[in-house]
């Protein structure tokens, strides 16, 4: 798949483009650059002059706090654009960073504000865009506040497997999450000792089969209800997975 396609093919997850819309995204010049495992993408608190594009390799946003300490916010796939904001905002108040070997694109905020000022529609769908990842930030909130070690991690499984599977990106076999315990800690608020454990209950239960990074869905009605799931918070356009 091209580069552009990549995201042309995320936002057409949210919303329909039309043909002007694509050539539009087509024809925005993109600076290309590789990113090695756990390097910095955009640190937290630079001036951003670029938005930037996961075009291979899978991503997550960050913020540290006291002592050091590192929490994930959101996990981003090929095709996303997860500093958007910076559009709008002076400075990155958070990080990205790569939990995989990454390829990113970076194309200007002047390139981008151009192309929108002339194109109302992608205008309108990069809003929708902004919107859902801020709907996916109160799920995150939700998912911290109130849910159980259990239902947290489950939560981001479901959530992973539903975006991956509308990017296609996912495979017959299950989808690859190439999370370590500590990262998935970082994104659950919890110890990767608590981790171990919930995996593992989570394996001996049948709701998921891993090999390594590896990992399937043994019984999605399962699994989902584990995880207190619904995924219409992600506004995808299309069906609801089959159980």
């Amino acid at each position: 798949m091209q580069d552009y396609d990549r995201i042309i093919r995320r936002l057409e997850t949210i919303s329909k483009l039309g043909d002007s819309e694509k050539e539009a995204l087509r024809a925005l010049p993109m600076r290309r650059k590789a990113f090695a495992e756990n390097a910095d993408i955009i640190s937290e608190d630079s001036r951003a002059t670029e938005c930037c594009v996961i075009l291979d390799g899978m991503a997550a946003r960050y913020k540290h706090v006291a002592k050091g300490r590192r929490s994930i916010l959101s996990i981003h796939f090929a095709g996303d654009l997860p500093d958007l904001q910076g559009l709008h905002l002076a400075h990155m108040d958070h990080g990205i960073s790569a939990l995989t070997p990454v390829r990113v694109g970076f194309i200007s905020h002047e390139t981008i504000k151009a192309t929108i000022a002339t194109h109302q529609q992608l205008e309108n769908v990069l809003m929708r865009y902004a919107l859902i990842d801020a709907s996916i930030f109160r799920q995150w909130i939700a998912n911290l506040s109130r849910r159980t070690a259990l239902e947290r991690i489950a939560h981001i499984f479901c959530e992973v497997y539903v975006r991956m599977s509308a990017l296609g990106l996912s495979a017959p076999d299950g989808f690859r999450l190439p999370m370590t315990q500590a990262e998935l800690g970082d994104a659950a608020g919890l110890s990767p000792v608590h981790v171990n454990r919930v995996m593992q209950r989570m394996r001996k239960d049948g709701l998921i089969i891993s090999r390594g990074d590896l990992h399937a869905v043994g019984d999605w009605d399962r699994l989902s209800n584990a995880a207190d799931f619904d995924e219409n918070y992600l506004h995808l356009r299309r069906d609801p997975i089959a159980a």
